[in-house]
C-alpha cells in the first residue's frame, strides 16, 4: 500500500465542460458583437436623409454606450476561460509537530456598529480551531481603541478555558457559541447524558459571559478613544486564576490571545484596514512571527475547525509551496434568505468567477477568510535573500523586527523577555513607524485604495506569486451578510471607490500587468473587477434615458423588426441573459435569484456605481479624502422582516432613492408613449425595440414602481421623493425634446 507521504495533499479538478460551453458563448456572442458594432458604425459613414444633429448625437451617445458593455462583456470572459475546482485531503498531512504555526488576524473598528459579543464569537471561533493550540495566536486589532473591546477579550479568554476543552472533547464543528447553541441540528452526533449535561452548564456560562460583556458595552466605553486620537496599546491576554472544575493541563492548552489598538492621530494618515493589518504583521512578529497569517472580518466566524489543516495541504506542497502566497477560502453568510432580493451571498463571485481566476493564476486577496504565507508580504520579490540595509530602510528602524524576518522560529518568549518585546510591539505600532518606510507600498498590505486586499493581491501577482481558491462543501466561515438595501449601496459604494481608485492609477491593471501577472488572462480579471463600475454605470444611464427620450420624440435608434439587423440586436439581448440565467442554475440557485440579481445589477449601476467612480476621481483630483464607514452589524427588526419576507426596504439616503425612482418614471413615461405610438400611429415594426428597453426596465424594477404607487408601509419610497423624482423626470424631458428636436 502506498505510504500516505507520497499521496497528494489535493487534488485539481479542470471544468472541461463547462469551458467547452463556455467558450463557444464567447465565439457566437462575439461575431454578434461584431455584427452590431459594425450596423451601429455604419451610420456615421453613410449617407441618410433622415440624419440630423440631434439624430447623430443619440446615435453616437448609444455607440459608446455599446462599445463600453462590449469591452466589459470580453474582459469578463476571463473568468469563465478555464475554471477549476479544488479538493483537499488534510488527513494525509504530517503530524502536528511538523506543522508550520499560523497567527489569525481578526479585525474590528466600531464596537456601536459591531457589537463586541459577535466580535468575540469570532474570537473564541479562532481560538477552537482543530490545530496544535501550541502553533495558534490570535490577534484582535480593535481600530476603535474601545475599552469595552479590551474588556470583551478578557471576558473571552475566560470563557475560552470552558469552550475549548468542550469542543475538543465533543468534536464540536461549529465552535463560535453563538452559531452553535442556535443550531439545534449539531447535537445529533451526540446522546450521552454527560455530554447533555456539559452542553447545558457551557451554555449557561456563556449567557453569563454575554451579560457581562454587555454590561461592560453599557456601563464601560463604545466609544472610541477620541475616534483618531489615541495612543498604542498591546495586551497579551492572560488569567492567573483558574476554576478547580478545569483540569490544568486543559487550562495551559489554549492559544495565545493578543489585543492590538495601534496609534491613531489625526497628523497622520491611518490607512484604514490596511494600516490596520500592517501594525498587526510588525507586531506578531516579534511575538510569535508564524510563517502563516489567517485573515477574518470580525464577523466572520470559523465554521468548521478545519480550514487551516485544508489551506496547509495546498501550503505544504512542494509543486507549488515556493511561489504559494495565499489560500482564499469564499465568503459565505448565515443571515441570506432564500429570496436574498439584495444579492447579499455576492453569489457571481464565490460561486463562479473565482474558480474561474484560480484557473488562470488565482484569485486576489477577498477581504476575509484567507491563509496567506507571511513571506510574500515582508519580500521585494520571492528570489530575495535581503539585504540587512536595504531591509531597514523598507522595513523600518526596529532591529527585532528585521531580526524576525530573518528567524525561522518565533521569538522567545521568555519572562525576562516578554517586557522588552512588548514594549518593542508598542514602537511597531506608533503612528509614525511607517514615515520613510516602504510599508504599504512594496511590503506589507498595499495602501492607496480603501480596497486593500484587491490592491495587495494584485500587488502580489504582479511580484510572481500565485494563490489559490478553495470552496469545500461545508463552509469554513461564515459571516453576517446585509440584509438592507441602505447598508448594501453604501459597501458597494465603497468598494466601487476602491476598485476605480486602481484603475485609473499607475497600477491600472491593463497597464501594469499583462507582463507581470501569471498569465495575460489573470491581468484581464484584474481588469474586469477594476473596470465595471464604470463600463456599466456609464452605459446603463444612457440606455435608462437616450433611447427612452428618442422614443417620447419620435426618433428610432434600432434597426426595425423588418431589418435583417433586428436578429443581430435580439441575439445580443437573449444570448446575455440566457447565459446569465444557465449560471444561475448551473451554480445550484433559481429563476427568481436571477431576476433578483438582474434587478439589483440595474439599482447598483445607476447609484452606487456612479458614485463609488466620482469619489475615486475626486479623490485623484485631490478634491476629497477617502472615506471609510464600517458596514453596520447590528440589525432592525422591522427591516430583517422585510428581508425575509422579499420586501425591498428604502429607508435609504435620497441621493440613491431619486436617481433610482427618477429612471424608472421616465421609463414609464416612455413606454406609455411607446404604446400610444404603436396602437395609433401603427409604428411597431419601427419602434419595438425602444418600446421594449422601457418595458423590459420597468419589469426587473417593478419594486421601485411598488414602492412609489403601492405601498404604505415604513419602507416604502417617501411620497416627497416620488414627488422629486418625477421633477428629474420631466427635467429629463424637456432636456431630451431640447437636444432631439
Amino acid at each position: 500500500m502506498e505510504s500516505s507521504s507520497k499521496l497528494p495533499l489535493h487534488l485539481c479538478h479542470v471544468h472541461k465542460l463547462s469551458i467547452f460551453i463556455n467558450r463557444t458563448h464567447i465565439f457566437f456572442h462575439s461575431i454578434a458583437l461584431v455584427f452590431l458594432l459594425y450596423y451601429r458604425a455604419s451610420f456615421f459613414f453613410f449617407q441618410d436623409t433622415t440624419k440630423t444633429k440631434a439624430t447623430t448625437l443619440a446615435w453616437l451617445l448609444v455607440f459608446v454606450s455599446e462599445i463600453f458593455l462590449s469591452f466589459e462583456w470580453l474582459l469578463s470572459q476571463s473568468f469563465r476561460w478555464r475554471p477549476v475546482s479544488r479538493t483537499t485531503f488534510p488527513e494525509r498531512l504530517p503530524g502536528d509537530d511538523k506543522l508550520p504555526a499560523v497567527d489569525v488576524f481578526i479585525c474590528t473598528a466600531d464596537p456601536e456598529k459591531e457589537p463586541t459579543v459577535g466580535v468575540m464569537n469570532t474570537v473564541l471561533s479562532a481560538m477552537a480551531m482543530d490545530y496544535p493550540p501550541e502553533k495558534l495566536y490570535v490577534y484582535l486589532s480593535d481600530d476603535g481603541g474601545a475599552a469595552v473591546t479590551l474588556k470583551g477579550m478578557r471576558e473571552a479568554w475566560r470563557f475560552a478555558k470552558w469552550w475549548l476543552p468542550f469542543c475538543r472533547r465533543y468534536g464540536i464543528k461549529c465552535r463560535a457559541p453563538e452559531a452553535y447553541f442556535s443550531a439545534e441540528e449539531e447535537d445529533s452526533d451526540f446522546g450521552g447524558s454527560e455530554f447533555i449535561q456539559e452542553r447545558e452548564d457551557i451554555k449557561e456560562k456563556y449567557e453569563a459571559f454575554k451579560k457581562r460583556v454587555g454590561e461592560k458595552a453599557t456601563v464601560g466605553d463604545t466609544k472610541s478613544r477620541l475616534g483618531r486620537d489615541h495612543p498604542a496599546v498591546i495586551e497579551v491576554i492572560q488569567e492567573t486564576s483558574s476554576d478547580d472544575a478545569i483540569q490544568e493541563n486543559e487550562t495551559k492548552n489554549m492559544p495565545l490571545l493578543v489585543y492590538v489598538s495601534r496609534e491613531k492621530r489625526p497628523s497622520h494618515p491611518h490607512h484604514f484596514k490596511a494600516g490596520a493589518l500592517n501594525v498587526l504583521l510588525r507586531v506578531s512578529g516579534v511575538i510569535s512571527n508564524s510563517p502563516y497569517m489567517l485573515g477574518l472580518d470580525c464577523d466572520m466566524h470559523c465554521h468548521d475547525p478545519s480550514s487551516a489543516r485544508q489551506a496547509m495541504c495546498f501550503h505544504l506542497d512542494p509543486k507549488i509551496s515556493p511561489s504559494l502566497a495565499l489560500v482564499q477560502f469564499p465568503q459565505k453568510f448565515h443571515n441570506i434568505s432564500n429570496n436574498d432580493i439584495y444579492d447579499s451571498q455576492l453569489r457571481s463571485i464565490f460561486w463562479l468567477l473565482w474558480q474561474g481566476f484560480d484557473g488562470v493564476g488565482g484569485p486576489c486577496v477577498s477581504g476575509s477568510g484567507y491563509y496567506i504565507k507571511r513571506l510574500s508580504l515582508c519580500s521585494n520579490s520571492i528570489h530575495e535573500d535581503g539585504d540587512p540595509m536595504k531591509l531597514r530602510q523598507s522595513f523600518g528602524p526596529s532591529n527585532e523586527f528585521i531580526k524576525s524576518l530573518h528567524q525561522k522560529k518565533k521569538p522567545d518568549m521568555l519572562i525576562h523577555r516578554k517586557k522588552a518585546l512588548l514594549n518593542e510591539a508598542q514602537l511597531l505600532a506608533s503612528c509614525a513607524f511607517e514615515n520613510g518606510t516602504e510599508w504599504g507600498k512594496e511590503v506589507g498590505f498595499m495602501y492607496g485604495s480603501v480596497l486593500e486586499d484587491y490592491f495587495t493581491g494584485f500587488r502580489l501577482h504582479c511580484k510572481g506569486w500565485i494563490s489559490v481558491y478553495c470552496n469545500p462543501p461545508r463552509p469554513q466561515f461564515l459571516g453576517s451578510g446585509i440584509t438592507n438595501l441602505d447598508e448594501f449601496l453604501v459597501q458597494l459604494t465603497r468598494w466601487t471607490s476602491g476598485l476605480v481608485d486602481v484603475a485609473i492609477s499607475k497600477f491600472c491593471p491593463l497597464v501594469y500587468g499583462p507582463l507581470k501577472t501569471y498569465t495575460f488572462v489573470q491581468s484581464m480579471c484584474y481588469a474586469d473587477l477594476a473596470l465595471f463600475p464604470i463600463f456599466y454605470f456609464l452605459p446603463l444611464w444612457c440606455f435608462a434615458t437616450i433611447p427612452q427620450l428618442c422614443l417620447l420624440n419620435g426618433i428610432p435608434l434600432y434597426p426595425e423588426v423588418s431589418n435583417s439587423y433586428f436578429i443581430v440586436f435580439s441575439f445580443v439581448f437573449l444570448s446575455s441573459i440566457s447565459k446569465h440565467l444557465y449560471e444561475v442554475l448551473s451554480t445550484g440557485f433559481t429563476f427568481r435569484h436571477w431576476i433578483n440579481e438582474q434587478r439589483i445589477w440595474m439599482m447598483k449601476s445607476v447609484t452606487s456605481h456612479l458614485y463609488g467612480s466620482w469619489d475615486a476621481f475626486m479623490k485623484k483630483i485631490g478634491m476629497r479624502e477617502a472615506s471609510f464607514f464600517p458596514t453596520n452589524k447590528v440589525d432592525d427588526v422591522e427591516q430583517l422582516k422585510r428581508y425575509n419576507m422579499g420586501v425591498f426596504d428604502f429607508q435609504t439616503s435620497i441621493l440613491f432613492l431619486a436617481p433610482m425612482a427618477a429612471l424608472v418614471i421616465l421609463n414609464m413615461a416612455s413606454f406609455a408613449v411607446g404604446i400610444s405610438r404603436v396602437i395609433f400611429l401603427g409604428e411597431l415594426d419601427k419602434f419595438f425595440i425602444q418600446v421594449f428597453i422601457p418595458f423590459y426596465v420597468i419589469l426587473m424594477n417593478y419594486p421601485i414602481v411598488e414602492g412609489m404607487l403601492i405601498r404604505k408601509d415604513r419602507g416604502r419610497i417617501p411620497p416627497s421623493v416620488t414627488l422629486l423624482s418625477a421633477i428629474i423626470s420631466l427635467i429629463f424631458y424637456f432636456l431630451g425634446s431640447i437636444i432631439f428636436i
